[in-house]
Formats: C-alpha cells, structure tokens, sequence
C-alpha cells in the first residue's frame, strides 16, 4: 500500500502544472548559477595553474552548486509538500483514507515517499551538471557523491517538515507558510550557533549538511538527519491518528 499511495502521490504531482514549472524553473536557477562557477573558473584558469596546490575543479564548482541548491529547494519544498494531507482534508477526501484497510504509518510513509521521489528526481537532474564536467576533466567522486548523499538527506529532512505541516491545517497555503517558516527556523539556528550557542548549533540543519559539501562523511551528520526524518514521520502519524478518532 506504501507503493501504491506514493505512485498515487507522484502521478498528482505530474499531473499539476505545478511539478512541470518547478522542475523547469529550478533548473534554470541552478544552471545560471552552474555555468557561473565555470566562467569563474576559466577566468582564474591561468592563476590556478600556477599554484601549488590549487583546488581542482570539484571542489570550486560543486560545493557552491549544492549549497546554492539547498537555499532554492528550501524555498520549492513547501510548494511540494503543502497539498499533501491539508488538500485531502480541505476536499473532505481525508476520510475515504481512513476508511480504507490501511494504517496511518502507511498513509504517511506512502505520502512521504512520493514526494521524496520527487525530490530526488530534481537531484538526479542537478548532477547531471556536474557530471558534464567529465567531457573535459576529471571529478572527485568522493567530494561529488558526499555532496549529492548530503544533499539527498537534507531534502527527505524538508519532505518530512512539511508533510508533518500539511498534516496541521486544511489550507495548503497555510501548510506552505509553515513548512517556509519551521525550515527557516534552521537557518536561523545556524546563525545563532555562530555565537557560541552549541545547543542551536547541534540542531542547526545546515550545520549538518555542510560536512557532506566538503567531502566529509560524519555518522553523527547521517544520525542526526535520520532522527529528525523519523520525529516528523512519527509526528505526522501520530497527528492524523487524532484526526481518525476524533473524527
């Protein structure tokens, strides 16, 4: 039933103008910025030849490509994510759902999964930038893949927030405001982790995420991206449990 819910999820996606513009639209976005770290780097070709232990050409593009990529998902996740249960819910649809012979867990992990799909489809397109890079040089696989597993992980982590959001209301416009607003929250835990607050600083996001950038794989980082996945999941399913008897 997980399949069936998240194939169900997916081909909605598809079927919206929605999914087509994102895809279009985000990739426009990353490639101007892509194609930007290449002029950079022809434009600094000379100079980097003559030093000694210049950075290769992975390590100027990549990371700044899945940086600037984190900031522009987190800005089209909860476009993605807002439908996903306050829809059902504004549309009266939410209770076929649970008159079916299928657990909560099901209904969100099917949900979960077929956004995620979606998500990762958007991945596979973004690295398909920097494997371009092959038809004139080399890459550095860790460096590429660390990046892209990162990457991989922060999204299922925005995925999560906002299915957990969209479980909230009946509004998807409120949903998306809310995941926006719980995914900046990060952000700003970063910032405030600067300061010398190690407590924000741990449950900082991004904090996690920028390891993967400079080709740093931590078990502490995957651990901790794992726990937030599963506390929103469960938070999900605990939220719609309430919903089903109450109802």
């Amino acid at each position: 039933m997980i399949f069936t819910i998240a194939t169900r999820e997916l081909r909605a996606l598809f079927l919206s103008p929605l999914a087509w513009t994102i895809l279009a639209v985000v990739q426009v976005i990353l490639a101007f910025l892509f194609l930007g770290r290449i002029e950079l780097v022809q434009l600094y070709q000379a100079r980097l030849a003559a030093m000694e232990s210049a950075p290769g050409i992975t390590e100027i593009i990549v990371p700044d490509l899945l940086g600037n990529a984190a900031i522009v998902l987190l800005l089209v996740t909860p476009l993605l994510t807002m439908r996903l249960v306050a829809e059902e819910r504004r549309n009266r649809t939410l209770a076929l759902l649970f008159s079916a012979p299928i657990s909560m867990t099901e209904i969100v992990l099917g949900k979960f999964a077929g956004i995620l799909l979606f998500l990762l489809l958007l991945l596979a397109m973004l690295a398909l930038m920097p494997l371009s890079l092959l038809l004139g040089g080399a890459l550095d696989w860790g460096l590429f893949f660390s990046g892209l597993l990162g990457l991989a992980l922060l999204l299922a982590g925005f995925a999560a927030v906002g299915l957990f959001m969209s479980t909230l209301t009946q509004h998807p416009a409120v949903a998306a405001i809310a995941t926006f607003g719980a995914l900046l929250l990060f952000w700003i835990l970063d910032w405030s982790g600067q300061g010398g607050a190690t407590v924000f600083a741990y449950l900082s996001l991004f904090n996690h995420y920028k390891p993967f950038l400079e080709g740093v794989f931590d078990s502490a980082d995957a651990v901790y991206h794992a726990l937030l996945i599963t506390t929103f999941l469960v938070l999900s399913i605990r939220r719609l449990d309430v919903d089903r008897l109450g109802g």
